[in-house]
């Protein structure tokens, strides 16, 4: 594996012959918008300032919404997530070019909501996008209908997707994919299974041990599982899966950086929210009035989370079945 190229591990990875940014056509819109529209996490400002903090010794994040991670190696950088429209992209590629700039640049995004993929355009056009294919088929369904729906929110967002378009990536893969940025630096871009959406990718940055988490892995946040994402034993799943990483350094998406402790936090989290779930649910309480009696009983016993209803993932629970 050669300075900045890419190797991918357990499946398929797909490569476009055509390296300039397209726009997807023809896209199937079948989400259910309205009261299964996703919350809106707490963030700090959606027009991001391009200021880079460090999280470890190859990898820096711009705070913001949402949070940016840039991974810096001797000869390629990544960028993961672009900010919400074209401007926000600019400015994150500019804050990248900024740290290294001669190096390629690579982009990918952990999932396909448009404050984490809707400003690719910004980025220059020979930016290399990959994507793991069950978010790329995300995009491809739902992609446009995510950005109207986000225009709609308020006029500073309509102002930011104005003419947003939705660019095809260069590469797809299946479960993991490692790109080789140079000087001993790799990021492994990685799919454990649906979480917060089908197609959330986590990627983990060797040697810092640094794991940059999307919505998998959050500090201190409740847990969302938006439209046809995941079940709260996907969920767990992806976690474990996540754990055995070993991570030094946590950058999550939409709440402050930590240390790899984050990891089991939102295991013991999510795994004390499915059972309480299912223990009423077994006593034979409706999904509807146990999300309320959890969200009152989880508000007190994690009074430092950010915790506004967990009604939503109860009720996904007492489908899961598990």
């Amino acid at each position: 594996m050669t300075d900045g190229h890419y190797q991918s591990g357990m499946g398929r990875t797909r490569t476009r012959g055509d390296k300039r940014p397209a726009v997807l056509a023809a896209l199937t819109l079948l989400l259910a918008i309205g009261s299964n529209a996703p919350a809106m996490p707490p963030f700090a400002d959606e027009l991001l300032s391009g200021k880079t903090v460090k999280v470890s010794d190859h990898v820096w994040a711009i705070i913001g919404f949402p949070n940016i991670g840039i991974v810096v190696g001797e000869s390629s950088t990544l960028v993961v997530d672009t900010g919400l429209g074209q401007r926000n992209g600019a400015t994150v590629a500019r804050a990248a070019g900024e740290l290294a700039p001669r190096n390629r640049l690579f982009l990918t995004t952990t999932h396909f909501h448009p404050e984490h993929a809707g400003g690719v355009l910004g980025f220059p056009r020979e930016t290399l996008l990959i994507r793991d294919q069950v978010q790329q088929d995300e995009m491809d369904r739902h992609g446009e209908e995510m950005i109207r729906m986000f225009a709609g929110r308020n006029s500073q967002w309509k102002s930011l997707l104005t003419g947003e378009q939705l660019r095809s990536p260069d590469m797809t893969f299946e479960r993991e994919l490692r790109l080789n940025l140079g000087g001993g630096v790799t990021a492994r871009l990685l799919w454990f299974g649906p979480a917060h959406t089908k197609g959330d990718e986590l990627v983990f940055v060797d040697p810092d041990a640094t794991l940059i988490s999307g919505d998998v892995v959050q500090n201190k946040v409740e847990p969302h599982i938006y439209g046809e994402g995941g079940t709260a034993t996907s969920w767990i799943a992806a976690v474990d899966a996540a754990a055995k990483l070993g991570a030094r350094h946590v950058l999550p998406d939409h709440s402050p950086i930590g240390d790899g402790s984050l990891v089991e936090q939102e295991r013991s989290f999510l795994v004390e929210l499915q059972r309480r779930a299912l223990a009423l649910k077994a006593q034979g309480e409706s999904a509807e009035k146990a999300g309320q009696q959890i969200t009152v009983e989880f508000k007190q016993k994690y009074p430092d989370w950010s915790i506004d209803d967990l009604t939503s993932f109860v009720k996904q629970t007492y489908t899961d079945g598990h």
